[in-house]
């Protein structure tokens, strides 16, 4: 039986990395971890390469509002801030399809 992963970002929790993306993808809820817990996890917590490769660029924009409040490191809120801005006027491109997600390659 091979050994569930476990990414940094989930340090205090007893998931695997399958059960967090079930989560953040809105397929499972587990007590209260929910998606928007996943989201913001993610976005405290994780490389900003992980990030896009889990929310991809469109996610991210579209629902920022909701999850910025939450976001307790100063510097992140900032970076996002930045991101979510800078993003849609320069490289509209990447909005499209959820371009850099995971799942949004695989067929």
């Amino acid at each position: 039986m091979p050994a569930q992963t476990h990414p940094p970002y989930l340090w205090d929790y007893d998931i695997s990395e399958q059960q967090f993306r079930d989560v953040l993808n809105g397929q499972s809820v587990i007590g209260h971890l929910n998606q928007d817990w996943a989201a913001r996890r993610l976005l405290e917590y994780a490389s900003y390469e992980e990030i896009v490769r889990l929310l991809g660029f469109r996610r991210l924009i579209e629902n920022w509002p909701r999850w910025r409040s939450s976001i307790r490191s100063e510097s992140r809120r900032r970076g996002f801030d930045f991101l979510v801005t800078w993003l849609p006027e320069k490289h509209p491109e990447l909005l499209s399809d959820d371009a850099g997600r995971d799942d949004a390659r695989r067929d």
